[in-house]
């Protein structure tokens, strides 16, 4: 317990309530499929051909240049954002590396928002996924779109990692808002005002006593039940921190891709189940 404390207190440390986004809310994303018709023309080969197309036209007073390099462009949108050629070799490892780079740019904007303490722990968490997908690219068992849809695990445990994180520092944020002795105190006196004053007081008075001590009563419970999602939340942390360092240790010597499957899938499936939870304590804490 004095270890869950001092961890806690290591999540939230210089951090303020107002600075932890909530995870549930709207927030920027990547577009899930590619927009060809983007790609086919704002690529730089194609805005050079057709900017040239109509400086020359415009310099040899000749309007039909223009009018033939936007007809040519016309056809060009029309087969080069359609063509499955263009799109396997040009414009889908496009669209990859944009989808790796904005990743990559909000997992960091998340991450800042950590305490160094957990900054820390998602680095090193980091720099295990890197080594992971480096002794995977090693093993001759791992090969193609095997490959990459099991590595893909591995980034979406990882911004997991952070969305659980930064949800752990708020609860804990909250919770540090809230003094349980205070209210236990509180349920204390008027259960003792309710019992002692059943008969002597007036109705409305003997409602309204009962009425606080249910209140009181429920938010106790709340914050108990908050407590409980945080406890199993930090295992799930440490389970995803271990697994990563298991599976660097045994990847060398994986036979097959569904050894490392079932191992991230295990994780995920854990991962989703503390969101579902997460749903339920976000309502808890609109009540409060």
């Amino acid at each position: 317990m004095t270890q869950q404390k001092n961890r806690a207190a290591q999540e939230t440390q210089n951090i303020h309530l107002s600075d932890i986004p909530n995870l549930e809310t709207g927030q920027e994303k990547f577009p899930e499929k590619p927009s060809y018709l983007k790609y086919a023309f704002a690529n730089p080969y194609n805005l050079a051909l057709l900017g040239g197309a109509v400086a020359a036209s415009v310099l040899t007073l000749n309007p039909f240049i223009a009018v033939a390099a936007f007809g040519l462009e016309g056809l060009w949108l029309l087969h080069g954002s359609q063509s499955r050629f263009m799109q396997r070799a040009l414009w889908d490892p496009i669209f990859n590396r944009e989808k790796l780079e904005f990743d990559k740019q909000h997992r960091m904007e998340r991450v800042g928002s950590l305490s160094q303490y957990g900054q820390e722990r998602v680095m090193n968490l980091i720099g295990r996924e890197q080594q992971i997908q480096q002794l995977a690219a090693q093993n001759p068992s791992f090969t193609g779109n095997l490959l990459r849809d099991e590595l893909a695990k591995t980034s979406i445990l990882v911004n997991s990692f952070i969305d659980l994180g930064l949800t752990c520092a708020r609860y804990e944020n909250y919770l540090n808002t809230v003094d349980v002795k205070e209210l236990t105190d509180e349920v204390a006196r008027w259960k003792h005002y309710v019992d002692a004053n059943a008969d002597k007081s007036s109705e409305i008075e003997f409602q309204i006593a009962n009425k606080n001590l249910i209140v009181l009563s429920k938010r106790i419970e709340r914050v108990q039940e908050i407590r409980r999602y945080l406890n199993v939340a930090y295992g799930q942390l440490d389970l995803i921190e271990n697994s990563f360092k298991l599976i660097a240790d045994q990847i060398v010597t994986m036979q097959s891709p569904s050894e490392l499957s079932g191992q991230l899938d295990e994780l995920l499936d854990g991962v989703e189940s503390i969101k579902e939870t997460a749903i339920e304590t976000e309502n808890i804490l609109k009540t409060l």
